[in-house]
């Protein structure tokens, strides 16, 4: 299954949703799609589309997920590298009218540098991006808290 997340921005994000649907229809995409939508009108035959999920749900697909196609929202991403998923990021974009500025463009930039994810910016396709996954292997992610466990940890055997 591929988990498609595009956050609960009120700008809507088609730019997205209209290559995962063009995909499918050439039959490079075979797996199932879900995609949470949010504020985004788009209607499909080929995608199960839901408005919001309830976040336990939310955790579950994350999990059952084998691919991640998500905007560059930092809990989307940062749930999808915490279940170690291949994960596509693709940011919203002030001049598509899909934010207000290119914040997502920065943290893609960031993810991507650090080995984390792909990415589809500039003239990268989604085919191209998911091409990439075949020999992508994702950096581990490890939060903040991660590293504060293991300072404190030190720590205490350290005394």
């Amino acid at each position: 299954m591929i988990l498609v997340v595009l956050g609960t921005h009120e700008l809507p994000f088609q730019r997205l949703l209209h290559e995962v649907e063009a995909l499918i229809k050439e039959g490079y995409i075979k797996d199932n799609v879900i995609v949470q939508n949010g504020n985004t009108k788009f209607e499909s035959e080929h995608m199960t589309i839901r408005r919001f999920i309830p976040s336990e749900e939310m955790e579950k697909l994350f999990q059952e997920a084998e691919l991640v196609i998500s905007h560059a929202g930092t809990g989307s991403v940062t749930t999808a590298l915490k279940y170690h998923k291949k994960t596509i990021v693709v940011p919203r974009l002030k001049k598509h009218g899909e934010h207000n500025d290119d914040h997502q463009l920065q943290l893609t930039e960031s993810f991507t540098s650090k080995g984390h994810v792909i990415s589809m910016t500039g003239e990268k396709t989604l085919k191209q991006a998911m091409e990439e996954l075949v020999l992508f292997q994702p950096t581990p992610f490890q939060t903040g808290n991660d590293q504060m466990l293991r300072t404190i940890k030190n720590y205490i055997d350290s005394v």
